[in-house]
């Protein structure tokens, strides 16, 4: 029997800010049960051009509701200056290339990228930025920046986003349970730990007698 959770999610989705703490907790939950987590980045916005003020007005709004229902902290100040493309692309691919070089630190990475975004106020669409935050979730410089611009790490998050696309998941984050290759739904959007919480413990322990 193999088990697995998959997490997919973007580190610039504002939702999957509000849900880091119980993403976190799940995970937690899950690997006392001996069941590992997979980071699947699923492509939020990639490409595009500089937001005008009425596109950053309607972030910043979903913004502040995500953090009215979540109670994640926010900087709204300077978020997004005049000029700040909203491309997500750069981001996920640090996260596949993490998950290629060392999958246990993609985690403490995705934290520094959401909190650097969210709490900071800080653009983590640049190849600096990502290297710098890479490093202090402790990888080697020298071989994240290789990694992060190599052509299969492009490549491979093309294919993590055409796979959530192929599965049809249109909002994140989500979090899916895999057990001998077929795939049960936990949530689809943002959901309290309390309401998740008992959801996988009793497929864990399905899992388990399975």
């Amino acid at each position: 029997m193999t088990a697995r959770l998959l997490y997919v999610m973007d580190p610039m989705c504002s939702w999957c800010w509000g849900f880091a703490p119980v993403a976190e907790a799940l995970i937690a939950q899950a690997r006392e049960a001996g069941v590992a987590t997979q980071l699947v980045p699923g492509g939020l916005r990639s490409g595009g051009t500089a937001l005008d003020a009425s596109t950053r007005k309607y972030i910043l709004e979903h913004w502040q509701a995500v953090a009215e229902a979540t109670g994640q902290p926010f900087r709204f100040e300077g978020a997004m200056p005049d000029g700040f493309v909203y491309d997500t692309e750069p981001a996920c691919r640090a996260l596949v290339a993490a998950r290629e070089l060392d999958a246990e630190r993609v985690w403490p990475l995705l934290k520094l990228i959401q909190g650097a975004f969210y709490e900071q106020g800080l653009d983590v669409t640049t190849a600096p930025r990502l290297v710098e935050l890479a490093e202090q979730a402790g990888f080697d410089r020298a071989a994240f920046a290789e990694a992060l611009t190599r052509a299969d790490t492009r490549a491979a998050t093309a294919a993590d986003f055409n796979w959530v696309q192929g599965l049809g998941i249109a909002g994140f984050p989500t979090l899916l349970a895999e057990r001998n290759g077929q795939l049960a739904l936990l949530t689809n959007g943002y959901q309290p730990l309390g309401s998740l919480q008992p959801l996988l413990g009793r497929w864990l322990q399905q899992a388990a007698c399975a």
